[in-house]
């Protein structure tokens, strides 16, 4: 079976997922506990040999990120989760050769941690370090992933500002673009660097 193949791209919703080429793809569902769910189902049916979770995302006024932009998770924090850390996980990273691998491809993009949050504008206010990018699917897939052993990388094309309460004011059309566009490069980036000699997962 080609790496490629082996490759299962999630996004939350259909407009986020380009037309599947020699790879997989799950349209996993909006917020955390779907995206769970759902990436939890197709490890067990697919059983990827890696997972490119995908979409749109704000990022916070100060972060200067552009719309249409992307950005490359370095990890996924679960901020709603307001609970010790030994008692469940809220940050899960990346991991390291699928980073690597992406970030070679995309040299200019922002590697950055990513929020996840069940809600707008839930990163925003939220105890410790915060984060610049804010999605709500994330964490799920992340959580799903790293219970299954599969190696997983997040990447995002900013949408809006998270500040900005007015949906009118959103890039979606861009975003949406953006993040298509970039997926059969993504899928190749994973792909060469499932090839790679593994360091970490």
């Amino acid at each position: 079976m080609p790496l490629s193949s082996r490759i299962l791209v999630v996004a939350a919703t259909a407009r986020e997922l380009a037309p599947p080429d020699d790879w997989r793809s799950l349209q996993c569902g909006v917020g955390p506990v779907e995206a769970a769910i759902a990436t939890t189902l197709a490890i067990a049916h697919e059983r990827p040999g890696a997972i490119l979770h995908v979409g749109i995302a704000g990022a916070r006024r100060a972060a200067g990120i552009a719309p249409g932009a992307l950005v490359i998770g370095s990890e996924s924090r679960y901020v709603d989760l307001g609970v010790p850390a030994e008692w469940a996980p809220n940050t899960i990273p990346a991991s390291v050769r699928l980073l690597a691998g992406v970030h070679r491809l995309f040299p200019h993009a922002r590697v950055t941690a990513i929020g996840t949050s069940g809600r707008v504008g839930g990163t925003q206010g939220t105890a410790g370090e915060p984060c610049d990018v804010e999605a709500m699917e994330g964490f799920g897939v992340a959580r799903a992933a790293q219970q299954a052993g599969v190696p997983i990388i997040e990447v995002r094309a900013v949408c809006n500002e998270i500040e900005e309460q007015d949906r009118a004011r959103w890039h979606f059309d861009l975003a949406f673009k953006a993040i298509t566009d970039a997926t059969p490069l993504l899928v190749a980036a994973v792909r060469d660097a499932l090839r790679q000699p593994l360091v970490g997962c």
